[in-house]
């Protein structure tokens, strides 16, 4: 008998294949959403599976019911040296020149951020007690943005929520904030000449980062509702391994030199130019083994921001089952 699961997603490269049903779970019909859900999800839990951003998946952690367990996929992994933003009327040459100085944040929880910050204060020693965090939308919207999940600030950590009609991106270019952290690029960094990357060079900086760390961070997951997951152990694996299949398609679509998929003409010296620094075996692995310090690093973050109740070992956060290794 076939079990029918609804699964939200956002249509990557690496999902494609399981969009399209050329790749199908054994035992699975997967009905793929291509949904951007996440706030419905946590608090409807309407999907059976879903991409969820890893903070939050780690906040639901905190519940005494926790409502989903994660699978070791990431869809979704970025650099966030990248995506650090500043005034540069505000007197910041270095990250340490953050210190003192206010950050507009979209939310506190923001898987983004939580790494920018544990970044900030890791390699530039910049505490989060040391700056002013205001939270709100980056770009002007009708809706005021808030967080997708309760949580508590730890002691010493000052946010404060923009006024309505007030938008991040416009408080950097006026000058009303410093600094902006986020996972999207405040329009104000195209249009003004004195808003710009924290770090112009981020791809030298993020390149040294990843050789010193080994860390591509991880931004989202794949969670599975904690209850078909109990009454269907198996559907872990089989997803697990549909994912994988999947991905490896996707490697094989980049790597393909017959004709571009993609409207990049130099795609192939760009994949063996990231393979160089990343590793000729796929740099974008899922699986737990290989992403386990990653893992253990974004927990270590949140725990010390104040977001994760204690320091969850890496295992907790995934199926018991998809812990191990396997071939595709």
């Amino acid at each position: 008998m076939v079990l029918k699961l609804s699964f939200s997603c956002r249509d990557y490269d690496r999902v494609k294949a399981l969009e399209d049903g050329v790749v199908r779970p054994e035992g699975i019909e997967l009905n793929f959403l291509n949904h951007r859900v996440e706030e419905t999800q946590l608090r409807f839990h309407e999907f059976d599976v879903s991409e969820l951003s890893l903070s939050s998946y780690v906040l639901t952690l905190n519940q005494d019911n926790p409502p989903f367990i994660a699978l070791p996929v990431f869809p979704s992994r970025f650099f966030r040296h990248q995506s650090m933003y500043i005034n540069t009327k505000s007197g910041i040459k270095q990250p340490s020149d953050l210190r003192h100085k206010r950050i507009g944040i979209p939310e506190y929880q923001l898987t983004a951020t939580v790494w920018q910050r544990g970044i900030l204060e890791e390699e530039f020693g910049v505490r989060i007690t040391e700056v002013e965090f205001f939270s709100g939308a980056v770009e002007p919207s009708v809706e005021e943005r808030k967080s997708k999940i309760s949580h508590s600030l730890p002691p010493g950590v000052k946010v404060t929520a923009i006024k309505p009609g007030q938008n991040l991106s416009q408080m950097l270019e006026d000058g009303e904030i410093d600094a902006i952290f986020s996972a999207t690029k405040p329009s104000s960094v195209d249009r003004s000449d004195h808003c710009n990357y924290l770090f112009p060079d981020f791809k030298h900086v993020e390149a040294d980062y990843y050789r010193r760390t080994r860390i591509f961070p991880i931004m989202h997951v794949i969670a599975v509702k904690r209850s078909v997951y109990e009454a269907n152990p198996w559907v872990a694996r089989s997803l697990q391994k549909a994912f994988a299949r999947s991905l490896e398609l996707a490697e094989n679509v980049l790597k393909d030199r017959a004709a571009l998929q993609y409207m990049l003409p130099w795609l192939e010296n760009h994949v063996h130019e990231t393979q160089k620094l990343m590793g000729e075996e796929w740099y974008w692995q899922d699986g737990f083994a290989q992403n386990k310090h990653v893992i253990e690093k974004f927990i270590e973050y949140s725990y010390n921001q104040g977001l994760a109740a204690r320091r969850y070992k890496p295992e907790e956060l995934f199926a018991l089952n998809t812990l191990e290794a396997f071939v595709v």
